[in-house]
């Protein structure tokens, strides 16, 4: 039987992001300004009207639109009826839909729209107590009772929204409720409890069948600890915890973590069922496991002779739930994987934490993003890249790189270096995602290419790390390259057959590049090279000048590409002959034509350059008829 993931009760909104604050006026930007001080705001301004927005677009309308069909919550300095309209063709699902709030350009009125119970509300009060305003609620439950009974707070899982309607309903009509279960937060509530009550908030780690007007509350109190063979496969593992919890008669809702021992931080099966129940996975050394050998009820010799431990997926759910915990059911085994689950002291009146249960040295896998920022320029930079950095807890980089993304750092650790560190920069990155923590590694230009990613996969091979900094989970995010950045300005020299080329000797022998140099010449390639000079270096240029004019013509146009997306750009056309290595600085790519290579000017006297790919000889183009063009 194919298992799928286990299906979300209501989409669930990210408010710790960065969040996108729409105004049509600078009076709006100025507000926007006053909340960025306590909320971390991008400020989207109406290019024709606002002079002081982070990002200016020529229609706030689709601005806004994108952003709500990505998820993203809105703010947005404009009358309600304005936003209304611009978001009315999109709504469709009230549980998909994302926080949209409007607020006055006096900042007095705040008025949550949409989301109301997927965090809007709360984010208006907030807001409107920066601002010293009103949060405009108009949500019956929040009003009457004091609380969102669909939006049960973080630690508790509603099993069955689709009761909430009519349960709201009737409690707004004069019903009383009976609480079956201990809940602080809805005892609080104003709701009127007593043992008669039409409806029943149920509040149980067990699963329960729902009556129509029953609402079943799951609160995260349970540990599923695990142990597996390396490589045990996601399927049978996912197959066995389900049959653990089913026999038990617990219900997933109530997982608050995953649990192991830290010899399986890298372990697939385990991150995939953490995954399938949407909680975190903890790992805890070999010696917090030893402490709970007492409370085990299957200790084995077998497993310490293995591991150092008596036992994996019994130790692992005691140390998560504390000394005050119990282990609810003991250690179940299929052929490859061992589950094992713990309970939460019932005296406590909050649910599990990651806190808590890290608190006694757990942790989780560590993350390192290896990510290419491109030249620099936001405009440049790639979405996922941003939301890798902005889910970072650190930043290591080389002090230039890191302050071209302060607009999306901010609240990060800072870990500076300087160039020529850079196996220094990249060992500490991957040291620091070992201790658990969600590590960026920034580079300019792209990550993989003559930058960081290479050495990351090399010291992985080579070794020299840590036991946790090899089990680190690494992803790689593209970025524009120098490369593509200068082609585009320039027009389209890559359009046929290219290479790259460092002529920087530190890693490479001269001998290895004047080779590769000669090979690149004679197979009449496209060259951009990478690192032309330095201070100390200013005859490889010349000498790649020299080898290239011997195989194509000297009018070979050269795109000489300095600053890229930096106010400083300055991109220049000039013939192979007449390359002077004065004009080229360390900031400088250069790319060299093929003999293929033309250029042509436009209206507006400005030269493009571009390389023919050979359409002037396909069947049906009339290019070669028109241009008299070769292919």
């Amino acid at each position: 039987m194919r298992l799928l993931p286990c299906p979300p009760q209501q989409r669930k909104f990210d408010m710790s992001q960065v969040l996108k604050l729409f105004v049509l006026t600078d009076a709006g930007a100025h507000l926007a300004q006053k909340l960025n001080s306590s909320l971390d705001c991008k400020v989207i301004g109406l290019a024709s009207r606002v002079t002081s927005a982070d990002i200016a677009v020529a229609s706030i309308g689709d601005a806004i639109r994108s952003a709500f069909s990505n998820g993203e919550p809105i703010i947005a300095v404009m009358a309600s009826g304005a936003l209304i309209r611009i978001l009315a063709p999109l709504l469709e699902d009230k549980m998909a839909e994302p926080p949209v709030l409007a607020l006055s350009e006096d900042g007095k009125s705040v008025v949550p729209l949409l989301g109301g119970h997927h965090g809007a509300n709360d984010l208006a009060r907030k807001i409107a107590e920066i601002l010293e305003g009103h949060a405009a609620v108009t949500t019956a439950g929040d009003l009457r009772f004091g609380i969102a009974l669909d939006q049960p707070p973080e630690g508790y899982v509603l099993s069955n929204p689709e009761n909430a309607k009519a349960v709201m309903a009737a409690l707004l009509s004069g019903e009383e409720a009976q609480l079956i279960g201990r809940c602080e937060w809805l005892s609080l509530s104003k709701i009127q409890f007593s043992d008669r009550g039409k409806v029943r908030l149920i509040v149980s780690e067990d699963v329960k069948t729902a009556g129509p007007l029953d609402l079943v509350y799951h609160p995260k109190i349970l540990v599923l600890g695990m142990g597996c063979e390396r490589h045990a496969t996601t399927a049978e593992a996912l197959a066995h915890v389900r049959q653990v919890l089913e026999t038990a008669k617990l219900s997933h809702h109530s997982l608050a973590a995953i649990a192991s021992i830290d010899l399986k931080m890298d372990e697939t099966a385990i991150h995939e069922v953490a995954n399938h129940f949407g909680v975190p996975a903890i790992f805890y050394p070999a010696e917090r496991l030893e402490a709970e050998t007492s409370r085990l009820k299957n200790p084995s010799e077998i497993v310490f002779a293995e591991v150092g431990c008596h036992g994996v997926a019994e130790g692992a759910a005691l140390a998560a739930v504390g000394k005050d915990g119990t282990l609810l059911v003991p250690k179940q085994k299929s052929k490859r994987v061992t589950a094992a689950i713990g309970l939460m002291s019932q005296q406590l009146e909050t649910p599990l934490t990651e806190s808590m249960m890290m608190s006694d040295t757990g942790q989780k896998r560590g993350k390192l993003f290896v990510v290419g920022i491109g030249p620099g320029q936001e405009g440049w930079r790639s979405p996922e890249v941003s939301k890798m950095v902005g889910g970072s807890t650190d930043l290591v980089g080389y002090s230039l790189y890191l302050d071209l993304i302060s607009d999306i750092s901010k609240g990060k650790i800072r870990h500076d270096f300087d160039l020529g560190k850079e196996e220094d920069r990249v060992r500490h990155a991957m040291e620091l995602a070992g201790t658990g923590k969600d590590v960026s590694l920034v580079c300019s230009g792209d990550a993989g290419i003559y930058a960081m990613a290479t050495l990351v996969f090399e010291l992985l091979q080579n070794g020299g790390l840590s036991d946790a900094a090899q089990r680190i989970e690494i992803a790689v995010s593209p970025g524009i390259s120098a490369l593509q950045a200068a082609a585009a300005r320039a027009g389209a020299p890559l359009g046929h057959d290219f290479c790259t080329i460092s002529l920087s000797d530190l890693l490479t022998p001269w001998e290895a590049i004047q080779m590769r140099v000669k090979a690149a010449a004679e197979g009449d390639f496209v060259i951009a090279f990478y690192n032309p000079v330095s201070k100390r270096r200013r005859t490889q240029l010349a000498y790649a000048r020299d080898v290239l004019l011997q195989h194509r013509p000297a009018d070979t146009p050269v795109i000489l590409a300095t600053d890229l997306g930096r106010p400083a750009e300055k991109v220049r056309v000039v013939p192979l002959s007449e390359l002077n290595i004065d004009d080229v600085d360390m900031l400088t790519v250069v790319v060299v034509g093929s003999s293929e290579t033309r250029t042509v000017k436009t209206g507006d006297g400005k030269t493009w350059v571009y390389t023919p790919r050979g359409y002037a000889a396909k069947e049906g183009t009339r290019i070669g008829a028109v241009t008299g063009e070769k292919a």
